[in-house]
């Protein structure tokens, strides 16, 4: 059994942040025996949504998500603020897809959420 670890949406990135994305949207994952989380029952490709516009576009258009690039932040970890429609609040991110999933996590499960151990850096 794989060993969960509570942590701060606005700190998931990489692989925890696509598991955390998954919980939120009831996507059936698992992970495999490299780190990578797979979607069930297709288990031929990663499910990266906050990286692969393939997977995290149509998320991004279901929740009508909008994105800002904030050009006054010198940090590169928070670059982007975005989240679905209504969501109220809009998290940063290195990236524009980053930030919307972790605005879409938090809305939909909470400032914190559990995550497999492994999948944290």
């Amino acid at each position: 059994m794989t060993d969960l670890i509570v942590v701060r949406v606005s700190n998931l990135i990489g692989a925890a942040l696509d598991w955390a994305v998954a919980k939120a949207e009831a996507v059936p994952v698992f992970i495999d025996h490299q780190g990578w989380v797979r979607k069930l029952p297709d288990d031929t490709s990663a499910w990266r949504p906050s990286w692969n516009w393939a997977q995290g576009g149509p998320l991004f258009d279901k929740h009508l998500g909008s994105a800002h690039h904030n050009s006054h932040l010198e940090d590169d970890s928070c670059r982007y603020s975005a989240g679905p429609a209504g969501a109220g609040i809009w998290l940063y991110g290195p990236t524009a897809l980053i930030a919307f999933c972790r605005t879409l996590v938090i809305t939909k499960l909470g400032d914190t959420v559990q995550v497999p151990k492994e999948l944290m850096p």
